[in-house]
């Protein structure tokens, strides 16, 4: 294996070495003799093998064994410094090029056995559905295109309003009373004629309208507005089809995302079992808030903050390079306290007639 040096730096400190990558914080190796120095200055030259580096560090005065080396290396990775550098690439120099930023990103999180690369493989091979692409969705689409999903299945039933222009960047003035889902879906194909995207411009009333949609995705993301149940119905389509559901929106001092890992976490019908007593003070002031007829307070800003999040959830899911953030739990951002967020775990119900539909995962007992 070649081993490539990440993009840090390091200086002596008497016996000490300080290293930074992250520049979050410096890491302190001890380097009595220069060794160390000698091996990070070696790797910036050019990848080596632990056989080529044993060489080089030979030639510098260190006499030191590929085993040893090697033991160096891993002890470097184990600290997130070096990576396997046959894995930062796609194998196409205009692919490299078209995710330059994304294989960077990647690269904070690779290792000899983790490569950049196949972080980004997983997203160019998914098939994401998004429900909904006015507020928050139309900034979703957005960063999942940025991020490479190779396939968007867009829903939508709404028209382009000159009130939408103040939130959803996807639309420009030529747009007004045509398909939102068909003018997201232009846009895409605009933007990268590489990502496949499909069109769908239908009112959902019942979990059986996303049925055929649901068939080879990969991922749930967005919300749906209309009736009080509409997102239940997705969460519905989301378990029975055993994939992740990302869910996020706002009201006039909070943005709010969530996410269901079915057979694994609490899903939306849990939590929905779980609101109080219809009679009490709080059950009555839930109803009141699911009837409520509110103008859109959604800004700019609030929506791409809600439409990153989701994107942030569903790169988690998709490509593993972090553990999702927000599955079983409700995330809140309070716009009174500057967006410092707090998560709530979902309660999760054992008789959930909804849970009971995720199918068993691979290597898992049902």
């Amino acid at each position: 294996m070649r081993v490539a040096l990440k993009e840090c730096d390091w200086e002596a400190d008497g016996e000490d070495l300080l290293v930074v990558f992250d520049a979050r914080e410096a890491i302190t190796l001890s380097d009595p003799d220069g060794q160390v120095a000698a091996l990070l200055s070696e790797l910036r030259r050019a990848p080596r093998t632990a056989a080529e580096l044993s060489e080089a560090l030979g030639a510098r005065g260190f006499e030191v064994s590929a085993e040893d080396v090697g033991q160096g290396l891993r002890g470097l990775d184990s600290l997130g410094l070096v990576e396997d550098a046959d894995g930062r690439s796609l194998g196409d120099p205009d692919e490299d090029e078209r995710h330059f930023s994304n294989l960077c990103f990647y690269g904070t999180y690779a290792a000899l056995d983790r490569h950049r690369a196949g972080f980004q493989r997983p997203m160019r091979e998914a098939h994401v559905l998004v429900l909904g692409v006015g507020g928050g969705g139309s900034s979703l689409v957005q960063c999942l295109a940025g991020l490479g999903v190779g396939e968007l299945t867009l829903v939508d039933q709404d028209r382009v309003e000159p009130r939408n222009f103040a939130r959803q960047f996807l639309y420009r003035h030529a747009d007004i009373g045509l398909s939102k889902a068909e003018r997201a879906a232009a846009w895409v194909r605009d933007y990268d004629p590489g990502i496949k995207v499909n069109a769908v411009d239908r009112w959902v009333s019942c979990p059986g309208d996303l049925a055929d949609l649901v068939e080879g995705i990969d991922l749930i993301a967005g919300g749906l507005d209309g009736h009080p149940h509409a997102n239940l119905w997705a969460n519905e389509a989301a378990v029975r089809a055993g994939v992740p559901y990302v869910l996020g929106g706002a009201n006039r001092t909070q943005l709010m995302y969530l996410s269901v890992d079915p057979g694994r976490t609490a899903c939306l019908a849990c939590d929905y079992a779980d609101r109080p007593a219809e009679d009490t003070s709080e059950g009555i002031a839930y109803r009141i808030v699911e009837n409520m007829k509110l103008s859109n307070p959604l800004t700019g800003p609030m929506a791409m903050q809600v439409g990153s999040l989701l994107a942030f959830e569903a790169q988690r899911y998709l490509t593993g390079y972090e553990p999702p953030r927000a599955a079983g739990f409700r995330v809140t951002l309070d716009l009174r306290e500057g967006l410092t967020p707090s998560w709530q775990a979902l309660p999760r119900n054992p008789g959930c007639r909804v849970c009971r539909l995720a199918p068993p995962r691979e290597g898992e007992r049902p």
